[in-house]
């Protein structure tokens, strides 16, 4: 049952990548084509530009979450490597939090020109978004750790 799971885990992480993968190839480049005569030069490509560079360290994360649970898988759950993919997931969160915040002017412009402030929330979902699981993989991470330091003490006195 605990392969069946992780493998559900795992075709999720990449159904998700392949369909941002899509929208970067597919949906970022219409929305381009068909925004340029509404929306300000510097204001759109600087969107832009932020979504492309969101999506490395989302792909980075989700390839650290494939690793965590091939982790899973191999019954080590419990290991320096389980900690290490914690640690860029919550590198990976707080750079695309923080890529959307850098952009957040930029987005209010184009909500301002368009009077769509639906874009303003979707940069909000995406910056807290990105914030709860920074902190959440910072909380397994030290935890992770914490459990890791009991289990070699009680390895060293047995």
């Amino acid at each position: 049952m605990d392969r069946v799971s992780t493998l559900f885990l795992k075709v999720t992480i990449l159904l998700i990548g392949l369909a941002v993968l899509a929208l970067c190839i597919f949906g970022v480049p219409w929305f381009a084509r068909e925004s340029t005569d509404r929306f300000p030069a510097y204001s759109l490509y600087s969107v832009l530009a932020a979504i492309y560079a969101a999506a490395i360290p989302f792909f980075i994360a989700l390839y650290q979450a494939f690793k965590l649970l091939t982790y899973i898988d191999k019954n080590e759950a419990f290991s320096d490597l389980s900690v290490s993919a914690l640690k860029y997931i919550k590198y990976c969160a707080v750079v695309i939090s923080l890529l959307y915040v850098a952009v957040m002017p930029f987005l209010y412009i184009m909500a301002d020109t368009d009077d769509a402030p639906g874009m303003i929330v979707i940069g909000m979902v995406v910056i807290f978004a990105s914030a709860v699981i920074a902190v959440f993989a910072a909380v397994l991470q030290k935890l992770l750790k914490n459990a890791i330091d009991i289990k070699s003490e009680n390895d060293l006195t047995v």
